[in-house]
């Protein structure tokens, strides 16, 4: 999707972040599409939170353009009044009570949904007298995930947002998010390092590694994109080099490999050789790509099949 397409809550185009001298994003370009919900993965370090900062307008690009809802969001006040944002550990008033927190948001955020709110502290049991300072960790997330959601804000950012929650709890957060977002529908993005937990919610996922963007992708065809093979040696990686090697891991004659491939008669090629074909999830498909360095990447995908196996290990 190009910048400035009317489907886009957020464009991002050719954006370099520099902090000194670390480049925390490297010449981004990215679009997250109006009205859906989008997995920002990658590992720690990756630039995800950089990233998140520049679309809701806490910082400014070194170069390169950032646009939310056609504007620059900095200092946008309409843009930013369109904006929730709840960042990974965040922070509220010393003074303030879950209730404090939740009056605060209901007067900055002009589609607050208080009903919403309340079905969710219930749900939630959280202590609207107590103060948040006092509150475990799981509860501090809590309070962020009652504002994200009760906002309505058309474009809603969640960092990290299930620290400290039991799976009870995450799962209770990913049934009400699917279905708030059901009935009203907008641009919503998790950074998270649950993949597997989120990604029947994605319908777009974002890796970003290295400052860069490593894979913008559907999320339903991304289900379907990977395969892991398993056989000798020499059949695996013959098998991979014709396709999209992304990881490979061989002991002694045998050999295992995830595989990007674009058609069912790959799968079927692969089972005729006598190769084990097993399908790649989505956690496992972004563990893979993530584990690649730069010249690994490059290593892959041009050296002669024999040497695979010592690139790949």
């Amino acid at each position: 999707m190009t910048t400035g397409s009317t489907t886009a809550a957020a464009t991002v185009h050719d954006v370099t972040m520099r902090y000194r001298e670390h480049t925390a994003l490297d010449r981004v370009t990215t679009t997250f599409e109006k009205d859906a919900i989008t997995g920002l993965l990658g590992r720690n370090g990756a630039g995800k939170t950089t990233l998140m900062q520049l679309v809701t307008g806490h910082r400014v690009p070194t170069s390169g353009t950032v646009q939310v809802f056609g504007s620059n969001p900095y200092e946008h006040d309409a843009v930013l009044r369109d904006i929730c944002f709840i960042k990974e550990g965040q922070r509220y008033p010393d003074h303030f009570r879950v209730r404090d927190a939740l009056d605060a948001a209901a007067m900055l955020f002009p589609r607050w949904d208080a009903d919403l709110a309340a079905s969710l502290m219930r749900d939630f049991d959280l202590p609207a007298k107590r103060n948040i300072k006092k509150l475990s960790r799981g509860m501090t997330s809590a309070v962020g995930i009652i504002i994200g959601l009760a906002s309505r804000a058309p474009l809603t950012v969640f960092d990290e947002p299930y620290l400290g929650l039991d799976a009870v709890a995450r799962q209770l957060f990913y049934d009400r998010l699917i279905a708030d977002y059901a009935e009203n529908p907008r641009t919503v993005v998790l950074s998270t390092h649950l993949i597997e937990e989120i990604a029947p919610l994605l319908e777009r996922v974002l890796l970003i590694d290295r400052g860069r963007v490593l894979l913008d992708a559907d999320a339903e065809s991304l289900r379907n994109s990977a395969v892991t093979v398993s056989g000798p040696g020499e059949k695996v990686l013959a098998f991979a080099r014709q396709y999209e090697l992304l990881h490979s891991e061989s002991l002694g004659g045998h050999a295992r490999a995830v595989v990007r491939i674009h058609d069912t008669d790959a799968r079927r090629a692969a089972s005729g050789s006598g190769l084990t074909v097993e399908p790649t999830n989505l956690q496992q498909l972004i563990v893979a790509m993530s584990l690649q360095s730069p010249a690994e990447r490059t290593a892959l995908h041009t050296a002669p099949t024999t040497d695979l196996e010592e690139v790949s290990r």
